[in-house]
């Protein structure tokens, strides 16, 4: 409907045990602010999430609930303490799998690397089937393309997922703001 699409209430969501122990500063909430007032825009709210599944699963369920437009930084590496894929697809009640695009992109990176010495252009190894696992995404997803080092955020239902890298992170969000978001801010 066309008052879902005119919708200009941002959300943002930060995820890590380790931005909540202290043991790493959050500088996306800063950044964010600074790039939606540069479009004449602000946060309605944000949400500092833990790597707690079920937690995380929640706060997805209720923003995914609001309608509104949402950034989420951190949480879609493929470490076992990377919940937010598995999340966001659990509280769409969507399947995760591996997205086409995203696995290409994957591969393009791993041949990069390997011809930089650093791993092999084998996509079957145990290492490039775990670098795959960053493609996983929930059914329905869009790329977020990542200028830093090809491997991809998804997009889905107003929610942008980003690394939680800021030097991955920022370019993405400024990218989605004047490429996929710049009719809510006039631009």
């Amino acid at each position: 409907t066309c008052a879902a699409e005119l919708r200009m209430d941002f959300g943002l969501i930060i995820v890590g045990d380790e931005i909540l122990s202290g043991k790493r500063s959050d500088k996306h909430f800063s950044k964010v602010v600074e790039l939606l007032a540069a479009r004449g825009r602000q946060l309605s709210w944000v949400r500092y999430v833990g790597d707690d599944r079920q937690r995380l699963v929640a706060c997805l369920r209720e923003s995914f609930a609001s309608g509104d437009t949402v950034f989420s930084c951190g949480g879609i590496g493929a470490t076992p303490d990377d919940h937010t894929r598995q999340a966001a697809a659990q509280a769409l009640g969507v399947d995760l799998a591996l997205h086409k695009q995203a696995a290409e992109l994957i591969t393009q990176r791993c041949v990069e690397m390997a011809a930089e010495g650093k791993g092999t252009t084998d996509m079957s190894t145990p290492e490039n089937r775990q670098r795959l696992k960053m493609g996983e995404f929930p059914v329905g997803s869009e790329i977020i393309p990542n200028p830093f080092n090809k491997i991809p955020g998804f997009a889905i239902q107003n929610h942008y997922f980003v690394p939680g890298f800021p030097v991955m992170a920022w370019p993405m969000i400024e990218w989605l703001l004047d490429e996929r978001l710049q009719h809510l801010h006039g631009r």
